[in-house]
């Protein structure tokens, strides 16, 4: 029987970039994937500027990004394409370091993170299982996997599910979900672009009642169009190659675009009421699902993987009690419901089919948006306020800003793993436990980015600030305190 600490149900982006980030951990992991090798087709089509950052932590940010695009905005028009909502995007660097958003293409992405498997430590992904049952034991969890090579028996520390939207783990485990009142059928159509000119150059919802459509970039030489289903209209009828030429006509694309596929979704706004049951763990779609009207499906499993694997890592060397995994869902949570939320205002916005209850929605937006009153974008989502922070301070719950030099060096790839203390020069306080780097501004390790981290200080009005190594801000003020709170609150017991 095999043993490890960590057993990842899923080998999709989400569960490969939880297996790298263990790995750097030092944590033994298998993930299991039950799909042979990988899905060739693209799927999600945004990341944002947080999670670009992360993937720049697992070395992939800039093969990412070479393989993307980025548009300047994302307008809700209506069907005459009056101007209902814009969102406009960062195209240079926001504090994160990276352009505010990037059009992705998922197999790349996927492939990157593959490759990086091979230096990730003590990490193996395993194709073709398939998990079919899961037992508790006072010391792990038994799976039992299905492989090429017959039935495996796998005893793990941990089980996380990044087994996606049909998650087996949630369903072995008796995880329930809390329906939020969406579900809406839609057809994707991803191309091939030979011509671009031919294109828009921005993400648009066309907010028609004849046929809300979406209409967004991809990777480099992709496009994608979503056109959502009529009552009247089936899955089967939906991809038929007539219908679909159909629904392109108006945007005048014929010999501009090659089809690479099409399928049908419905979309939906989903969240599990329990995230972790002792041993097992949900994270991604196997833990929430989204509308994809504001591009954060990914990027929230994404920020699952970071939440989790430091703490996860801290539990598994025997540095915390295992009720440190208790702050996860407190932290994702929130983040994860006010995503949805604008999502689920993106998507009622547009999908309304009846045309006076649509020519009331237009009346009302365009009378609001010529007042000033616009509502917020997809970015600037609560921070943490629950959970492995020190509430009250400067910053607290907030993602570090991350300097980027004239050059183009970030500052991440300057500084070593582990939790960071910013602080004024002078002696290291008192107990500084070993898994936090000392950064005073005189540190070797700024060098070149020391202004710019006292400019964040000062502009925070603190001497210190403590940060984990999710890149969260755990909380700031004296370096002294900060020690002792870190300490304290990694080390509560589980009463």
């Amino acid at each position: 029987m095999e043993r490890c600490d960590v057993l990842v149900v899923g080998g999709g982006p989400v569960g490969v970039a939880l297996g790298l980030l263990l790995g750097k951990e030092g944590v033994r992991t298998v993930i299991a994937e039950r799909e042979p090798g990988l899905y060739p087709l693209p799927r999600a089509a945004h990341i944002d500027d947080e999670v670009i950052r992360l993937l720049q932590g697992l070395g992939v940010a800039d093969a990412v990004a070479a393989t993307s695009r980025t548009s300047s905005r994302y307008d809700f028009l209506t069907a005459k394409g009056e101007v209902l909502m814009s969102f406009p995007s960062v195209m240079g660097r926001t504090r994160m370091g990276w352009p505010s958003g990037m059009m992705i293409h998922q197999p790349s992405l996927e492939s990157y993170l593959r490759g990086q498997l091979a230096s990730a430590g003590p990490v193996e992904l395993r194709s073709h299982w398939t998990l079919a049952a899961l037992t508790e034991t006072p010391d792990g969890v038994l799976a039992d996997l299905e492989t090429p090579d017959g039935p495996r028996r796998v005893h793990a520390g941990w089980v996380v599910g990044c087994d996606g939207a049909r998650s087996t783990v949630r369903s072995l485990g008796g995880f329930s979900l809390d329906d939020l009142g969406f579900d809406e059928p839609w057809l994707v159509v991803d191309v091939l672009v030979d011509d671009p000119a031919r294109l828009p150059e921005v993400n648009l919802q066309i907010c028609d009642p004849a046929r809300p459509t979406t209409c967004v970039l991809m990777g480099e030489g992709r496009h994608r169009w979503e056109f959502m289903l009529r009552p009247d209209e089936t899955p089967e009828q939906a991809q038929d190659p007539a219908f679909v030429a159909e629904l392109l006509k108006p945007w005048k694309v014929e010999g501009a675009v090659r089809l690479e596929r099409t399928a049908v979704y419905r979309f939906h706004a989903l969240v599990a009421q329990r995230w972790r049951q002792e041993r097992l763990l949900l994270a991604g779609d196997a833990a929430h699902q989204m509308p994809p009207f504001a591009g954060q499906g990914l990027c929230s499993g994404l920020r699952d993987a970071a939440n989790l694997a430091w703490k996860l890592g801290r539990v598994v060397r025997g540095q915390s009690p295992d009720a440190l995994l208790d702050t996860y869902q407190p932290e994702r949570e929130p983040n994860v419901r006010a995503i949805i939320g604008m999502a689920l205002m993106m998507g009622r916005t547009v999908c309304i089919l009846d045309p006076l209850a649509a020519a009331e929605r237009d009346r009302r937006m365009l009378a609001d948006r010529a007042a000033g009153n616009v509502p917020a974008g997809p970015a600037g989502y609560p921070p943490i306020t629950e959970g492995c922070i020190l509430p009250g301070t400067p910053a607290a719950g907030w993602p570090l800003t991350q300097p980027v030099l004239e050059d183009g060096r970030r500052m991440d790839d300057a500084l070593p793993r582990g939790a960071w203390l910013f602080r004024q020069p002078g002696p290291a306080p008192a107990g500084l436990p070993e898994d936090v780097v000392d950064l005073p501004l005189d540190s070797p390790h700024l060098a070149d980015f020391a202004p710019a981290v006292a400019v964040l200080l000062a502009g925070e009005g603190v001497s210190a600030a403590l940060v984990r190594p999710d890149r969260y801000v755990f909380g700031s003020g004296e370096a002294h305190h900060l020690v002792r709170a870190w300490a304290g609150a990694l080390a509560a017991d589980e009463a």
